[in-house]
């Protein structure tokens, strides 16, 4: 659905990119400053008659009315009521929450287990119970401020600078209100971690390794453009150059969650470069994308594990293929197996190959838990399911298409060059959020 495009107004025109009209944040402050009379008028009107509160105001006292869905991202839009209610409720069980874990920690009888369950249940309940006491404060402030206004006996010039504070506090608890809504909505752990990338070629023979280089120099610009760091772990060369598998390491804030929705299957259309006649071919590449784990996340026993070195395959040079530098690490009880020839050193191989199998582990162990929870939807994007057709890369269109949230972007060297990936990872973000709106209303 096309969203109408707002009218340009003293705020000037809508952002280049952005899903939604907003105003700064200050919008109703100005609206005192250029319609003072007429917002005073109303101010007034309230004053005198109090069930007039729950009238509009005056046409040239609101912001331009403009159907769009509700975001986070625009602070200067209000809550829905439903939300509100909601999110009211959650507020007193966490209030009551902290309270009881208050009591226990200062109960001298609490064993230590009991102690430090509940001093770390309590400490993750800190922070949002500060937005609690924030958005407390200035609701009572607000009742103040109305009360003056609608009660106060106070001249022209006072009821207006108690106007002008009450418009900007009703702007601090919005603000409040959306802060506190975000950290209350279901949250990803793994969304602040370091990742593993996993690109393989699919259906298409030679041009898929091409299309898999591609993809994953796609990655690796992309990450070099978000400041993250991008370490090749193992890459596994085809007969025209192209990548069969190919696997890194990508570190910086957020990586994880940005990417998390990037594993599928991409589609590419094009004439390939071993193609004489012309002809577009279509081929696949498989994108995995894990969250890195920790050696507290994942515990590898070594009785669980079988090590097998072997001499590394690929190009010639010095120490490859004249010594067992490969590590080949299988893990006994899921029968999940890494194999690493890309450095020299056996060592080194061994530590990338410990890496990534701990990757994996951690995400086997992860979506288990979605399972056992019945959070594993079919239908929610970036489920990471291999067999599902991603995005499509069409060569001779010059598009990109998303077919989960059905966006289509002109300009494919931008995205292949990973300027215009936000494109995609953007909306696919917003339709997380929806979602975790939708699970947090229900």
């Amino acid at each position: 659905m096309r969203t109408p495009k707002p009218p340009e107004g003293p705020e000037g025109p809508e952002r280049k990119g952005s899903c939604s009209f907003r105003f700064p944040a200050t919008a109703m402050q100005q609206h005192v400053r250029r319609c003072g009379g007429v917002a005073f008028a109303a101010l007034r009107r309230v004053r005198h008659f109090p069930h007039a509160a729950d009238t509009p105001p005056p046409a040239s006292w609101r912001c331009p009315s403009t159907p769009r869905l509700y975001s986070t991202a625009d602070m200067s839009q209000q809550l829905p009521a439903n939300l509100v209610q909601i999110m009211e409720q959650r507020m007193k069980l966490i209030e009551q929450r902290s309270a009881f874990l208050q009591e226990q920690i200062n109960q001298p009888a609490a064993s230590p287990e009991e102690y430090s369950r509940a001093n770390k249940e309590f400490h993750k309940l800190e922070s949002t119970m500060e937005l609690i006491k924030d958005l407390r404060s200035k609701q009572k402030e607000i009742e103040g401020l109305k009360s003056l206004v609608t009660n106060s006996a106070e001249e022209k010039d006072m009821l207006e600078m108690a106007a002008e504070e009450l418009l900007e506090a009703v702007e601090e608890e919005k603000r409040l209100q959306h802060a506190l809504f975000r950290t209350l909505l279901p949250k990803d752990e793994a969304d602040e971690r370091d990742c593993i990338l996993e690109v393989r070629a699919g259906t298409g023979g030679e041009e898929a390794s091409l299309f898999a280089m591609d993809i994953f120099r796609m990655y690796e610009k992309y990450s070099q453009k978000n400041g993250w760091k991008f370490d090749a772990i193992d890459i596994m060369e085809s007969a025209v150059k192209g990548y069969k598998e190919a696997s890194g390491a990508i570190s910086g804030p957020g990586a994880y969650g940005k990417l998390k929705f990037e594993s599928g299957v991409h589609r590419v259309q094009r004439v390939p470069v071993t193609e004489k006649s012309g002809r577009v071919h279509t081929s696949a590449v498989s994108v995995a994308v894990l969250p890195q784990a920790d050696e507290v996340d994942v515990q590898l026993r070594n009785e669980d594990l079988r090590i097998d070195t072997y001499r590394s395959g690929g190009s010639g040079g010095q120490s490859v293929n004249t010594t067992d530098s490969a590590v080949r690490i299988t893990h006994v009880p899921t029968g999940t197996v890494v194999a690493i020839q890309d450095e020299r050193s056996q060592h080194q191989n061994k530590a990338k190959a410990l890496k990534v199998l701990r990757a994996r582990l951690y995400e086997l162990e992860r979506h288990r838990l979605h399972t056992d929870r019945s959070k594993l939807r079919s239908e929610q994007i970036g489920s990471g399911d291999r067999s599902e057709r991603i995005r499509t890369y069409n060569f001779p269109q010059g598009r990109v298409t998303d077919h989960r949230v059905g966006v289509t972007h002109h300009a494919i060297e931008d995205v292949m060059e990973g300027e215009s990936l936000d494109v995609f990872i953007d909306a696919l973000l917003l339709q997380e959020e929806m979602d975790a709106i939708a699970s947090f209303a229900s």
